[in-house]
């Protein structure tokens, strides 16, 4: 895949998550809107009760920044309206300037509403206190109050300043007992609501070009011929190879020139492998479930990655005084990221590239689409083991980015939390791409396949360095596809010179 297509793909899929956000928050808003009674209020009802003698608003509601301009408070045109729906008694309703309701209030037992839940539950953080409550009608700081015990409303412009919003009974004794109304009206929710919908809908448009762009780049067949000869792209036509070095000197009358040298076509291959293969006939619909089917392997690899951990700091020791990786150990850990690998690719960020069930087991299948292995050093260097978590801090970025987070080793020498198989990251965005593809194409791109399991490889290559398993830095390279890149082909082999000084006498 060209770097282009690559930073098309990765932009489009940083774009789409925004863009639905801002799609879900119009639509929100809109609903917000369709569900507004004749006056424009979206209500709801609260049920309030606390023993103490007043109940107030937290400090987060009808709190307005101090410096926002005038003039936006009232292009916002908001209001809210509270009106006492039943109470049994007379009850006071206000809103106030937070200084002066805490002056009030002070020494005084109240109730403060911490959360309101979506059932309708009031969560309440309790000041204590023991001074008597004077009557809050007697007080002259209220911007808008009213008194009732049912049936009465109270409407309060939003304004500038920091605000406390009061219930409580009329003369001021303990035990409020209400169901409070509560609506907001706001002129600028449509208008809002369009925006997020416009917004929305053409950054959404832009992710999906930009995921088309990435994802649509030709795959090069395996099959094919290439170097000197091979069919140009698109056709069946081959190309006459150029002559050969030896030979075009003599045409041009000189000297031959000097023999080839091997040149390496691919780069070298790396300790640990990994493969995949892409199933010919996925379902369109079982990605969208697979990560339920999956929870056993979860909470297995859960305990797995628990023991790989301390196993590694067991190694690490080992190391530090032997120079080896003990075998029983390192088979462990290989099988905990083999098992990771089969279940990620699976059901999560390995690329959902498979329906076939992956197996409870720590060894390798040679069946299995999905295949990992890590080749075990005669020696390791004893010095690495203390710094390979710093060396791989470039490394850590790039798979922060990959995986969302990834922790190890902390300060503390604690179990570290790796999220190999978290539905999180560029990884994470990536495979939904490929699911939502698959569910209405009904095919998987190949050209996302062969980045999502590049990025997979550079992923466990960082953790099998860091899990002191190889000493072979890991290559700042994306090497894409579900194959391994094949070692490099030898070149032809240079005569020696005392063998061509021996031709030249001869002629």
């Amino acid at each position: 895949m060209r770097p282009g297509r690559i930073v098309a793909l990765v932009l489009g899929c940083l774009l789409v998550a925004p863009g639905l956000g801002m799609l879900v928050g119009g639509a929100g808003l809109s609903l917000a809107a369709l569900a507004r009674d004749a006056d424009g209020y979206t209500t709801a009802t609260v049920s309030l009760a606390s023993p103490t003698a007043a109940i107030t608003t937290d400090d987060l509601t009808f709190r307005i920044d101090v410096g926002t301009p005038e003039w936006a408070i009232e292009l916002l045109d908001a209001q809210i309206r509270m009106e006492v729906a039943d109470a049994d008694q007379d009850v006071f309703v206000g809103v106030a300037p937070t200084s002066d309701v805490d002056a009030w209030l002070d020494g005084v037992a109240h109730d403060r509403i911490s959360a309101v839940e979506g059932n309708g539950d009031v969560a309440y953080r309790n000041r204590a206190g023991t001074a008597a409550l004077a009557p809050p009608g007697t007080q002259d700081f209220w911007a808008a109050s009213t008194t009732s015990s049912s049936g009465s409303e109270v409407t309060w412009t939003i304004a500038n300043g920091d605000w406390t919003g009061v219930v409580a009974n009329v003369d001021g004794s303990p035990g409020v007992v209400a169901d409070v109304r509560v609506g907001f009206r706001a002129g600028f929710l449509g208008p809002l609501a369009i925006i997020l919908l416009v917004v929305g809908a053409l950054t959404t448009l832009a992710a999906v070009v930009l995921i088309v762009v990435g994802a649509s780049g030709q795959r090069r067949d395996p099959d094919r011929p290439t170097g000197p000869g091979a069919p140009a792209v698109g056709t069946d036509e081959r190309v006459a190879p150029p002559p050969p070095p030896a030979m075009a000197g003599r045409a041009a009358g000189g000297p031959p020139p000097a023999p080839p040298t091997a040149i390496a076509t691919n780069p070298a291959p790396h300790p640990v492998t990994l493969q995949a293969a892409l199933d010919p006939d996925l379902s369109r619909w079982q990605w969208l479930v697979k990560w339920f089917l999956a929870i056993p392997h979860f909470l297995v690899l859960a305990f797995l990655w628990t023991a790989f951990v301390l196993l590694t700091i067991v190694a690490g020791v080992a190391i530090l005084f032997t120079g080896t990786y003990p075998r029983g150990i390192f088979d462990f850990n290989v099988g905990v990221l083999r098992w990771s690998w089969r279940v990620s690719y699976y059901a999560s960020t390995g690329g959902i590239g498979t329906d076939r069930y992956p197996p409870f087991s720590l060894d390798d299948d040679p069946t299995y689409p999905a295949r990992l292995d890590v080749a075990r050093p005669q020696r390791l260097s004893r010095g690495l083991v203390l710094v390979k978590w710093l060396l791989a801090f470039p490394h850590w970025i790039v798979v922060a980015l990959l995986v969302g987070s990834i922790e190890w080793l902390p300060a503390n020498g604690g179990p570290a939390d790796v999220d190999a198989v978290g539905w999180s990251g560029i990884l994470g965005l990536l495979v939904v791409v490929a699911g939502i593809v698959l569910l209405f194409a009904g095919r998987y791109p190949p050209a996302l396949f062969d980045i999502i399991v590049g990025l997979n490889r550079w992923l466990f290559r960082v953790v099998a360095y860091v899990a002191l398993m190889t000493d072979e830095y890991p290559p700042f390279r994306l090497d894409q596809g579900g194959d391994e890149p094949a070692a490099p082909s030898p070149g032809p082999t240079p005569r020696a010179p005392a063998a061509r000084q021996s031709v030249e006498a001869a002629t």
